[in-house]
């Protein structure tokens, strides 16, 4: 469904602040799989999000979406195609419009946009129904400006917004991580059901360990641009915090050998 072949991609390449973000990552989705990301800051998560979403052209490789090249795609373009959830609570929304208007901005998704046709009495219907399920209370509310929210309010319908059509692929950027825990864990319980009820197909990066081992069927670490483990079936439901843990120690150590490896080699030279 999702298939990333050797993506590569370098920013500011040939000066003192290059990165390269990603090193040659290869990555297969199937349809329904619910996968989570995590790895140390700067391991490329997030970039590998961006380059799935269009948010830049990737420098070598092909990423191809439900059978089709999207590689050469506009962000807009594979709007179409994809949902998306962010960290900041107070992006992929526009804060002074309703909640109704920028749920008829999501139903627009990957469209040209215009408000004047999107309001029908049936549509607050519609999405009164839609914002009720978040068992939130927002449904009298669907005038408000979304910016008057709170942000686990605003995290929850940017959710609703990016599921309101069905994503081929859904796409969460560590969207509970701006916000208490209280909110995080009501988010997440909504990730999962509407993933679930929708048999959505997800990818979603995050910090927490606990996120990590209790959620989705698949886990992915990275590390410096690149993937060094992957787990799934069995494997990934026996995962625990202390494993994942345990993992991030050790690619801490092989971080310091190899820096000491480097710091020796120059002594070597000198």
């Amino acid at each position: 469904m999702l298939e990333v072949r050797s993506i590569r991609k370098t920013f500011h390449a040939g000066t003192p602040n290059e990165v390269r973000a990603l090193q040659g990552v290869d990555l297969n989705l199937d349809e329904g799989s619910f996968v989570i990301i995590i790895g140390t800051n700067g391991s490329g998560k997030s970039t590998l999000l961006n380059a799935v979403a269009g948010t830049f052209f990737v420098d070598q490789g092909s990423i191809h979406l439900d059978g089709k090249d999207v590689t050469q795609w506009s962000e807009h373009r594979r709007a179409a195609m994809i949902g998306r959830v962010f960290q900041n609570p107070f992006s992929g929304t526009a804060p002074n419009l309703s909640i109704a208007e920028n749920l008829a901005l999501a139903a627009r998704r990957g469209r040209p946009r215009g408000l004047g046709w999107a309001l029908p009495a049936r549509r607050h219907v519609e999405m009164r129904d839609a914002v009720a399920r978040l068992n939130m209370g927002l449904e009298e509310r669907l005038l408000n400006a979304i910016g008057s929210l709170s942000g686990g309010q605003r995290q929850a319908l940017t959710l609703l917004m990016a599921t309101w059509l069905k994503a081929t692929l859904l796409l969460l950027d560590e969207h509970t991580a701006a916000l208490d825990p209280k909110s995080a864990d009501q988010v997440i319980r909504l990730s999962e059901e509407v993933i679930a009820r929708d048999k959505l197909t997800a990818l979603m990066v995050t910090h927490s360990m606990h996120q990590a081992a209790s959620l989705g069927d698949r886990l992915i670490m990275m590390h410096r641009g690149r993937v060094i483990h992957d787990f799934r079936g069995a494997e990934k439901r026996r995962l625990r915090v202390d494993d994942l843990l345990a993992r991030f120690e050790d690619v801490r150590r092989a971080d310091q050998l190899d820096e000491t490896a480097a710091e020796l080699l120059a002594r070597s030279y000198v």
